[in-house]
């Protein structure tokens, strides 16, 4: 079978988003090369010796491709993709130079051939993440290795924005918190909250893929088990408390979530969110006192923020 393989060549930052686009595409299958992947890879294995040539890899930016069967209609998928692309623009998303190519592969070109791009990845300093394939073990007693399958998606977990959020987790939860994930995509965060001590997790995502795909992970990690994740959009319609609430999504996302969870917080609960461009900082540090929150930690990766927000009492 032959199958259509449509390229995006654009920027670190629009990554997730472009990713996102090619979902509500259809896409069968999407990959990532992402330049930042390499370089995390390599940080995280300091002591390895390797020749650069002998990893696959790009030196900058970022290539999402999607594949398509022989039956879709390309060249009105690829007008579809390019306005849409655009349109992220409007979200203040660098997307480089966004060009857009397609191929002809056969079958057996794609299925497999990605999984060369995934390593495991030091993340944190407690957290690994790996591909389910990977036999990899922890190499001391206090890390936390996740395992996901990102079937034809990959690179989760090693985006700037993720790892704002993975970070915040690990400095905030102390055990035995109720959490919930918004927005959960892959359900690595989920995942991470489980293994930082979360007693009660529940993830929500607006699209029902990432639902199924978080639901598969979850099924990968023994703590993940009691997990319980549903289609939602934001926090609509949800009416319990919970300790923590995390989401990693566009600013302009971020912006009516951040009144929802004042209202789904416990007293000294907490709010972290990624996904935050530097531009939009201002906007959801203002939001976030607007809705009588406190700021209570702004984190930094290059051009991303991560916002940890309170409803704690001051003393």
């Amino acid at each position: 079978m032959e199958w259509t393989e449509v390229n995006v060549k654009t920027t670190n930052e629009a990554v997730e988003a472009i990713s996102s686009i090619f979902d509500g595409l259809g896409a069968v299958g999407v990959k990532i090369e992402d330049a930042l992947d390499f370089e995390n890879y390599r940080a995280s294995n300091p002591s390895e010796l390797f020749e650069l040539k002998d990893i696959p890899h790009i030196t900058e930016g970022a290539i999402i491709s999607a594949y398509y069967p022989d039956s879709t209609d390309i060249k009105a998928l690829v007008t579809e993709l390019k306005n849409k692309v655009q349109e992220l623009k409007s979200f203040g998303l660098d997307i480089g130079e966004a060009s857009v190519t397609t191929v002809a592969v056969q079958d057996d070109n794609w299925a497999t051939a990605w999984k060369k791009y995934y390593h495991p990845v030091r993340l944190t300093r407690y957290l690994t993440v790996k591909p389910s394939w990977s036999d990899y073990k922890p190499v001391d007693q206090d890390e936390k290795v996740i395992s996901l399958d990102p079937g034809m998606a990959f690179g989760t977990g090693t985006h700037p924005t993720t790892r704002l959020c993975l970070q915040a987790l690990e400095l905030y939860l102390r055990g035995q918190e109720s959490v919930y994930d918004v927005g959960t995509g892959s359900g690595v965060l989920s995942i991470a909250a489980k293994h930082f001590g979360a007693k009660e997790v529940e993830a929500f995502d607006v699209d029902d893929v990432a639902v199924q795909s978080a639901q598969e992970n979850f099924d990968l990690n023994p703590i993940a088990k009691d997990i319980l994740v549903r289609p939602n959009d934001l926090l609509k319609g949800i009416s319990r408390s919970v300790d923590v609430i995390v989401a990693n999504i566009l600013s302009e996302v971020l912006v009516p979530l951040i009144p929802q969870s004042k209202n789904l917080l416990n007293q000294n609960g907490y709010l972290i969110m990624s996904g935050i461009i530097d531009d939009k900082l201002d906007l959801i540090l203002q939001t976030v006192q607007e809705n009588g929150l406190k700021v209570e930690e702004v984190l930094y990766y290059g051009e991303w923020r991560g916002v940890i927000a309170t409803n704690r009492r001051e003393d």
